[in-house]
């Protein structure tokens, strides 16, 4: 555990930071259909959307972020938990955000090497690495007035699947996990499906 989120964990955050789902993710359809779940993070000015990916149209994300009372250009940072195109693919929806990944943050033409461990994007918003679905995974966390809340793809829904079919390296997927719930989440924002609360049946 990187020091900064160490000490987060240790001393707790302001608990500023406040999430919704813009869209509800989906997989393994018969019709061949995929979506990443979008969520979406504010904390003060800062406005964050994670994994705008593949979604039945731009409305799927922007219709929600309107009844929110925001619009694409309110934006102002995206997150890609890892760059496969079903959670990528949505994000010229924001042209004027800041993109965060797991080693540098781009903005228009400007890209900036940082490692995402330990990484803030505001008060209450920071990156973590989580490798195992791909060597670049990375998680966000945002701590809330309930506790802190996990964005991603360690698990695509709260039933894992236990074995992902599709990780690049399976045991660091499970130390990803097991770091992640040594986090202790209120809640976990999977990469397709809805989010839940960690428990003792969640796969490690």
């Amino acid at each position: 555990m990187s020091a900064d989120i160490a000490r987060a964990v240790e001393l707790g955050r302001t608990g500023s930071a406040q999430v919704d789902v813009l869209y509800e993710g989906y997989h393994g359809r018969s019709d061949h259909r995929v979506a990443p779940t979008v969520a979406l993070i504010r904390d003060g000015r800062v406005v964050i959307v994670v994994d705008p990916g593949m979604v039945p149209s731009t409305a799927a994300i922007l219709s929600p972020l309107g009844s929110l009372g925001l619009d694409a250009n309110a934006v102002t940072d995206v997150v890609f938990s890892h760059h496969h195109p079903d959670h990528t693919l949505s994000a010229a929806l924001f042209p004027d955000a800041a993109f965060h990944d797991h080693w540098a943050v781009y903005r228009h033409d400007l890209w900036q090497d940082r490692d995402a461990e330990g990484f803030s994007i505001s008060p209450d918003v920071g990156l973590i690495r989580a490798p195992g679905h791909t060597t670049e995974d990375i998680a966000t966390l945002a701590w809330t007035d309930r506790g802190l809340v996990v964005f991603t793809h360690a698990w695509w829904t709260a039933k894992g699947p236990a074995v992902d079919p599709y990780a690049v390296d399976p045991e660091a997927l499970h130390r990803s996990r097991a770091r992640i719930l040594d986090f202790r989440p209120y809640l976990i924002v999977p990469g397709h499906g809805s989010a839940f609360a960690p428990s003792a049946d969640t796969p490690r």
